[in-house]
């Protein structure tokens, strides 16, 4: 008996899926969500009309914001929608009430993905950008839900179930939301008229390859930029967090980055102990913090902030020694994405 024969006979005493039923399996999945999709196709009208419209006359960006499954979904609609002309930048909805709030414009579009609509975590979020008087585009699978009826328009994101066989695992969902948000950003590029020499600025390491000028060295600050020793005591950190918009970092002797402190460091220490003046930053700080250097392109340093959620980044020289510091607000302004 060959290997692979000994394994189909294991599997069969198991009671595990024989060869032809995991591909029918995998058949029934990929089937269960091509029909979510064509439902979805269907659905689009009006209200997908005033989502491209409303974010074609915002002065400011989307901001794209949803948790867990949705949140990974919300990162790739927004550097979709980045890449080919619409300005777009993921808000961790949690990590926004802590210190993060403040990349959030009066001009901003905001984009709250949620297949319940009843997420508790973005509950603070949609309150805040009411309060900002920023429009709130639901992406849901409930057009009834809180979200739904908190936000400007909805998009409707619902399914029959999902491909999971116990209808629980997003499946089904995630790419109807991903799909919805891949049709939004292409209407958007034909909307604004965005054209392949628009798109290969803003991809020079793609097949149109043109290779941007903007470097994080000309967006850095390279003087009075906050950091601080590894010695160092809370109490130390608290103006220049307050001074230096929110991220310092830490570092040793020989001035390599150790670590960071961010906004949201400190409000989560200030909820849990109420004497942290003297606590020393080397326990609050990230450690092994992501770092840039100053040749790096502006775009790929954009980059690497939504994908950590982070707002600024140190940058280090070849021997990685801190020299200056970038923020994620003076990139985008700068035209990095």
């Amino acid at each position: 008996m060959t290997p692979k024969s000994e394994m189909r006979a294991v599997r069969a005493l198991e009671g595990a899926l024989t060869d032809q039923e995991l591909v029918e399996r995998a058949q029934r999945v990929i089937r269960a969500e091509a029909e979510g999709l064509l439902d979805l196709a269907d659905r689009i009208g009006d209200d997908f009309i005033e989502a491209v419209e409303t974010i074609t006359r915002a002065s400011g960006r989307v901001i794209v914001s949803g948790i867990g499954k949705s949140g990974i979904i919300g990162r790739k609609i927004a550097a979709t929608m980045t890449s080919t002309g619409t300005p777009a930048v993921f808000l961790h909805p949690v990590e926004g009430l802590h210190g993060d709030l403040g990349i959030v414009g009066r001009g901003d579009i905001g984009i709250l993905i949620s297949k319940s609509g009843e997420t508790g975590e973005l509950t603070g979020l949609i309150e805040y950008l009411s309060r900002q008087g920023v429009a709130i585009i639901a992406m849901t699978g409930d057009t009834d839900s809180a979200l739904a009826r908190a936000s400007d328009i909805v998009l409707d994101c619902s399914i029959v179930e999902e491909a999971c066989p116990h209808d629980l695992a997003p499946t089904t969902s995630t790419t109807v939301t991903l799909a919805l948000g891949d049709a939004l950003a292409v209407a958007l590029l034909l909307h604004k008229g965005f054209t392949r020499e628009d798109f290969a600025q803003l991809h020079p390491g793609g097949s149109l390859g043109r290779r941007l000028t903007l470097r994080v060295r000309d967006v850095m600050l390279t003087t009075d930029y906050p950091y601080l020793p590894l010695d160092a005591v809370m109490r130390d950190c608290i103006v220049l967090l307050a001074k230096k918009r929110g991220t310092v970092p830490i570092i040793d002797p020989d001035r390599k980055v150790v670590g960071v402190v961010t906004a949201g460091d400190l409000t989560r220490l200030m909820e849990r102990d109420e004497e942290f003046f003297d606590t020393p930053v080397s326990a609050v700080m990230t450690r092994n913090p992501k770092t840039t250097r100053p040749g790096e392109l502006a775009a790929a340093a954009v980059y690497q902030m939504e994908s950590y959620g982070i707002m600024a980044l140190p940058v280090v020289d070849e021997e990685e020694d801190l020299i200056g510091i970038v923020h994620l607000h003076d990139l985008l302004r700068a035209g990095a994405a």
